[in-house]
């Protein structure tokens, strides 16, 4: 289909005051694009209606919108599929961030109007959005065959809990459970910390009464002493194979060969036979294609919630040596005393005798203020209920508790009350620095007591340590994912093994699409946040198949119904794109070309900015509609002195922050240009090369913030941007350019007050180094 431009310029907002509405008319006039409307307010119901008109009756299919930031409004200039719809954003970008040169203020040389540099931003801007859109194509939704079963890995308080709610929804669930009965570690508790009101007092787990409700649903189905062998396939279609516990499975692990191994493979001079040659026997983690080899035995379902809970922390050897862990018996672990208590008797482990005083450590001690690992509000309620227990078994024993911290959070506050009112239970914020034994099996605590000021003894024939909750995904590839990657999730040294792929702006997302985390293998919890977490999962994974069905993305860029195209006649099967993807989206044949998978795809970019051979785009987010963004950027002459530089601004936290300062009036260099990346990781070194080679002084790259506190939305394009950082001192080099006209800073969405500092010491770099000599040719 032809393409028809239509350009819309609003004069609301304080654009018409600020911007000479003819100057932007005269741009869409160059490009000899019709029809070209001003309209007062373009966002009212006339507004809408005109842009409407033109579509139905002038042929308009590609809109370009001149008003305000694309991340506002998107719903009021949202026509419908088969269009597409550019936003220029001169009101947060131009005339909000940036002020009319005042009177008796000295003016930048060449300058004569005090709106000039304000209007040279709104052309450029709008030059820019014009090229975008003749270069852009209407996305058109991925479709598939969806399947809308939910499977629940894990049969514990979170997955069964998850499980009830898919189905009341209307969505049918598998769970599948390893031991042979669900209920997990909740259903082996004596008691459970309040979770009704007054919330005072420990009650019967509710354990017993999910399993009953879950039992005697019908869109539910469980299966026990079961676990995943593979999961295969992408969201919407995942393939999934199934085996008894303990067993071995010629599922258990098929994968693809890593970069290493391939290449060992082919120093060797070993090729792997084609995907369609190879038998069901022969599909082994050690043949390149068994990936692609499909079971016909696997059930298909549309996504995954991963809810196989913890285990308790065991500690290194020596690791609290100075607490008596490993020393004496009567040492033991929350865990451990739990399941002496839930047995029925409270002894000490040496002896057998029934104890007569406890101490409940909550903190390792040494002068550290920290909790043990995994710990977290949790044990301090665990830690209450475990003293109770003393108490309930024997009116006469004491409990002691020693806290660095005690959280007891909302409703939990009645129980922590409640506890402080029983006479035979002492809690005191103290540094335990350490447990002895006196020689009759008793032992001998000493801590320095913060609130007594003094260092003071304690003589009990028991300690508890308060050991946190591992989740079970830090050393268990447990969702045997038949993916290029590798069979469980990458990075998770970034969070202590949890599975989370970004614990801030994305709850429950895991770093493969639609498979989603929830209660204890995201972080610790009780088992009413065990309960209320189960919802959100739940939800998500709802939210991820019905997405699915559109052809739409379900997150982070929710909505979106482009995928990555490949064109592989100029593919070199580098696989840095199917390395690199955070996400494992990609897998590749057995020679190496990538294989895409749409739904898996997040759409952040990230394999468009690895591709050496730029053969990788979005029908929206190409190499050529940035590229022609950046070509559009209007260049004054050397003795002009108006520097140009090219802002790549991350879209999830960079670009908003920028709109901040606009609508907090905070100004910066009218001399930038700014253009929204997906991800920083998404930046190609190529629209470096264009930027330079213009003429553009500089590039300055914004985005979110990397490393151990992690901000980046698609977990590791901010590092990727910097790694790639090399490659882009290597164009400079071939340009003979100095590299500090290209850098990299991050930032976080509340530190928008630091924008026009940033950009300021940019512009001042750009000045030292002197003008691009590429200019003017």
């Amino acid at each position: 289909m032809e393409k028809k431009l239509g350009v819309y310029i609003c004069q609301g907002c304080g654009l018409q005051e600020a911007l000479k509405t003819d100057g932007l008319e005269g741009i869409a006039a160059e490009k000899n694009i019709e029809p070209c409307r001003v309209h007062p307010i373009l966002c009212s119901p006339e507004g809408v209606d005109l842009i409407k008109n033109d579509i139905d009756n002038e042929g308009v299919n590609t809109v370009v919108i001149a008003a305000c930031s694309r991340r506002v409004l998107y719903d009021v200039f949202n026509f419908g599929p088969g269009l597409v719809v550019e936003r220029v954003n001169l009101r947060e970008g131009v005339v909000w961030s940036h002020k009319p040169i005042q009177e008796g203020e000295e003016a930048p040389p060449d300058v004569e109007d005090p709106y000039e540099l304000i209007q040279e931003m709104a052309e450029d801007y709008l030059r820019m959005g014009i090229a975008k859109a003749q270069r852009t194509v209407p996305a058109e939704p991925y479709e598939a065959e969806i399947n809308r079963k939910i499977l629940v890995m894990g049969g514990g308080v979170s997955g069964l809990s998850a499980a009830l709610e898919a189905s009341k929804a209307g969505y049918e669930v598998t769970v599948v459970e390893k031991n042979k009965e669900v209920g997990g570690y909740a259903a082996q508790l004596r008691k459970q910390t309040p979770w009704a009101a007054p919330y005072e007092a420990l009650q019967e787990p509710i354990i017993d009464k999910i399993i009953r409700e879950v039992e005697a649903h019908p869109k539910i189905d469980i299966r026990t002493s079961t676990e995943v062998a593979r999961i295969a396939g992408a969201p919407g279609m995942f393939d999934l194979t199934f085996k008894d516990p303990g067993t071995k499975s010629k599922w258990d692990v098929p994968r693809q060969l890593t970069v290493e191994e391939r290449e060992e493979l082919e120093k060797a001079g070993e090729e792997a036979p084609e995907a369609g040659a190879l038998k069901l026997e022969d599909a082994t983690p050690d043949n390149p294609a068994s990936i692609l080899v499909e079971n016909p035995d696997a059930e298909r379902f549309g996504a995954v919630v991963l809810a196989t809970g913890w285990k308790p922390y065991k500690p290194a050897q020596g690791e609290f040596e100075h607490l008596g862990y490993g020393a004496s018996p009567n040492v033991v672990t929350n865990v451990a005393f739990e399941e002496m208590a839930a047995a029925g008797k409270i002894s000490r482990p040496s002896d057998g005798q029934p104890v007569q005083s406890v101490a409940f450590i909550q903190s390792p001690g040494q002068g550290s203020d920290e909790d043990f690992p995994f710990a977290a509000g949790v044990t301090s309620m665990v830690a209450l209920k475990q003293a109770k227990y003393v108490r309930d078994d024997n009116p006469k024993a004491k409990a002691y508790i020693f806290y660095q911290h005690m959280r007891t959070l909302g409703q939990n506050e009645y129980f922590y009350k409640s506890i402080q009112d029983d006479d035979g239970i002492f809690l005191t914020k103290g540094d335990v620095v350490s447990v002895a034994g006196n020689g009759d099996g008793a032992l001998v605590l000493e801590a320095d007591d913060t609130l007594l000021g003094q260092r003071i003894k304690v003589n009990v024939d028991l300690v508890v340590l308060a050991t946190g909750m591992v989740p079970t995904t830090r050393d268990e590839p447990i969702m045997n994912l038949a993916y290029r990657q590798g069979r469980g999730f990458r990075d998770l040294d970034l969070f202590d093994g949890y599975a989370d792929s970004n614990f801030i702006c994305f709850p429950y997302e895991t770093r493969r699409t639609g498979i989603y985390a929830v209660g204890t293998i995201r972080r610790s919890m009780s088992i009413p946040e065990c309960i209320e977490d189960a919802a959100g999962a739940a939800l998500k994974a709802i939210q991820c198949i019905e997405s699915a069905n559109r052809g739409q993305a379900v997150h982070p860029r929710s909505g979106d119904m482009t995928y990555p195209d490949f064109y592989f006649e100029r593919c070199t099967q580098c696989k840095r794109c199917t390395e690199e993807c955070p996400f494992g989206a990609l897998d590749d044949d057995v020679k190496g070309t990538p294989l895409t998978n749409p739904t898996r795809c997040r759409r952040c970019g990230i394999c468009l900015g690895a591709c050496p051979e730029r053969i990788i785009s979005f029908v929206d987010y190409s190499i050529d509609n940035i590229a022609s963004m950046i070509k559009a950027i209007q260049v004054p002459e050397e003795d002009e002195e108006k520097p140009r530089v090219v802002i790549l601004a991350c879209e999830n936290d960079a670009y908003p922050a920028l709109d901040i300062c606009g609508l907090n009036g905070l100004t910066y260099s009218p001399y930038v240009r700014i253009i929204p990346v997906r991800c920083l990781g998404s930046v190609n070194v190529v629209w470096i090369k264009d930027s330079l080679s213009k003429g553009l002084d500089g590039i300055l790259m914004i985005g979110c913030k990397y490393g151990d506190d992690y901000q980046c939305h698609m977990i590791k394009g901010s590092e990727l941007a910097d790694i790639r950082m090399d490659k882009i001192g290597e164009a400079l080099k071939s340009l003979a350019l100095e590299k500090e006209r290209v850098q990299q800073v991050e930032i976080a969405i509340d530190e928008y007050d630091k924008l026009p500092g940033i950009i300021g010491e940019f512009m001042e770099t750009i000045e030292e180094v002197g003008p691009n000599p590429f200019k003017g040719f």
